[in-house]
Order: structure tokens, then C-alpha cells, then sequence
């Protein structure tokens, strides 16, 4: 295993101090002592054994915070950001329940102690609202696998651009304007996120309209070379294409050209739908055609009556 010598490491302390701890009871042990000084040694031995217990919780809990963000990082998951959070909040919360149970074993009672923490806990939640609401939002983001640092997402209306960041309070995406946005969290997890990096493929959807003296013999082959011409392209998705004539426009006759590209980033489908387009400019002079542009045609109709020798 890959964490061999990393656990023997951190087990090492905890066993030799479990060790130790036997050897001495048991030494003690078989003493003739009185039966208070017995008690004392054997609630001593007691709280020891608690503390190389909860001792050894911490090492398991530092390696298995280990071994997930290695996981994490590998896999590029966005939990990876929060492991070390996760890793410090499960310690506290371990050295907490490990100190209380250690009380209570030396005879003390804890009521009080919890419910003074109760309190405290209340208190610094109110206080820390927002902070927290930021933090449970992280959590959500971490759960989701929303996005990554890297993905190019979309929030609202504002916030357009590659994350850079994922903090425990805010996001930090930076925009095609170059600025840096940061954005609580919170908000985030309210919105609804668009991320573009998860596109399996990128739509085109346009017209091309071509012009009314086609005839209705070129417009068929000029439909057939399109729809052709798609599915020869290896960078184009075969999954769906479709190549129809749609409509009788007021300036063209339109054919619907419509495809999925396999390449999602901006700039290689930009490629990919230009040499698409050329080769179709290609085609539709193939056919004797040309690309329409608006046209407006005007007939003048002279209703005045001509009287014989009048001029006009």
C-alpha cells in the first residue's frame, strides 16, 4: 500500500504510550495498596487509556484526511478544497467529546459543562450568521460537485467567467473582462449555476438563406451536399444533425443548418463553425445559387388617364 509507512508513523506514538501505559498498570497492579490508592491508580489508568484512544482517533482522522484529499486532487473533485476544513472541524469536534468523556471518567459532572457550551455555541452562531451561511453553502457547492476550479460557469446575470478559487466564504470567477469577482457562497447555492465546461458538445443552430431564383432541382442537391458534408466532418457529433428547408423568407429561401460540434472550448468550435460555413459558401455556388441578402422591389403603376397628345 501507498500509506504503509505513513501509518505505521502515526501509530507509532499512540502504541508505544498503550504499551507504557500496560507495563506500568500492571506492574502497580499486583501491589498490595490500599484500597483509595487502588482506586486513584485504577481511574488514572482509566483516563490514560481514553486519552491514547481519542489519541489515536486524531492519527485516523489525519490519514484518512490524507488519503481523500490525494483522491480528491487526483480526480479533480471540488471537495478537494474543503478536506482540510473537514479535517480540523472533525479533530475539534473529537478533542471535544474526548476531554468530556474524560471528565466524567474522573468523577466530575459535565451537565453544566454542556450546557455552558450550549450557550456559548448559541451565541457565537448568532453572531457568526453570515460567516456560516457561507460555510454551509461551501458544504453544498463540495457535495454538488458544482464546478471545479477551472470550469468556465455562468451565475445570473453578472458573474460570467473561469473559477479561480473556491474559498470557505466566497468564489472567486474571473471575468472576460479580466476583472475578479468574488461572490459570497451563499449566493451560489441559491442560484442557478451554468456551467459551460460540462458541455459534452456544442451546439449550432442558423440559417442560411439562399436566393429565390434557385430552382427547386438545385435547392434539393444544395440540402443534400449540406447534410452530406456534416457527416463527413469527424469534429461534428453524429448523434443529431439536420439540414431542412424551412421557410419562404421576405429576401431568401432558408435552410436550417443544425449540428453539434465535438470540441466545447470557445475558440476550437469557433474553428470548426467557420470551415463549416466556408465550405457551405462552397456549395451554394456549386449549385448555381448565391447567399440572399434583404431586398425590397418596387413597381410603379401610372393610373393617371392619358389624353391624346398630352405629355407625360
Amino acid at each position: 500500500m501507498a500509506y504503509d509507512d505513513q501509518l505505521v508513523q502515526a501509530f507509532e506514538g499512540p502504541i508505544a504510550a498503550l504499551i507504557f501505559l500496560l507495563g506500568l498498570f500492571g506492574a502497580i497492579y499486583v501491589l498490595t495498596l490500599e484500597e483509595p490508592l487502588q482506586l486513584f491508580i485504577t481511574n488514572t489508568f482509566q483516563v490514560g487509556l481514553l486519552a491514547i484512544i481519542f489519541w489515536a482517533g486524531l492519527r485516523v482522522i489525519d490519514m484518512v484526511g490524507i488519503i481523500l484529499t490525494d483522491v480528491a486532487y487526483s480526480r479533480q473533485l471540488g471537495i478537494y478544497h474543503f478536506i482540510p476544513l473537514i479535517r480540523k472541524t472533525t479533530r475539534v469536534f473529537f478533542v471535544i467529546i474526548g476531554s468530556i468523556l474524560i471528565i466524567q471518567n474522573l468523577g466530575y459532572s459535565v451537565g453544566s459543562l454542556l450546557a455552558g457550551l450550549g450557550i456559548g455555541g448559541l451565541a457565537i452562531a448568532l453572531a457568526a450568521q453570515e460567516s456560516l451561511s457561507n460555510f454551509f453553502g461551501s458544504i453544498s457547492l463540495a457535495a454538488d460537485r458544482t464546478f471545479k476550479v477551472g470550469d468556465w460557469i455562468q451565475v445570473g446575470e453578472r458573474v460570467d467567467g473561469h473559477v479561480e478559487e473556491i474559498g470557505l466564504r466566497s468564489t472567486k470567477v474571473r471575468t472576460w473582462r479580466r476583472t475578479l469577482l468574488s461572490i459570497p457562497n451563499k449566493v451560489i447555492a441559491g442560484e442557478i449555476v451554468e456551467n459551460w465546461s460540462r458541455m459534452p458538445n456544442r451546439r449550432v443552430s442558423q440559417i442560411v438563406g439562399v436566393s429565390y431564383e434557385t430552382s427547386q432541382e438545385n435547392m434539393a442537391g444544395l440540402i443534400a451536399d449540406i447534410d452530406q458534408l456534416l457527416r463527413n466532418n469527424k469534429e461534428i457529433d453524429q448523434k443529431f444533425t439536420m439540414v431542412r428547408f424551412t421557410e419562404f423568407g421576405e429576401s431568401s429561401l432558408d435552410i436550417l443548418v443544425y449540428y453539434f460540434t465535438i470540441p466545447v472550448a470557445w475558440a476550437e468550435h469557433l474553428r470548426v463553425r467557420q470551415e463549416m460555413n466556408l465550405a457551405i459558401m462552397g456549395l451554394v455556388q456549386k449549385w448555381g445559387t448565391s447567399i440572399a441578402f434583404p431586398t425590397r422591389t418596387l413597381y410603379f403603376h401610372n393610373d393617371m388617364p392619358r389624353r391624346l397628345g398630352e405629355e407625360i
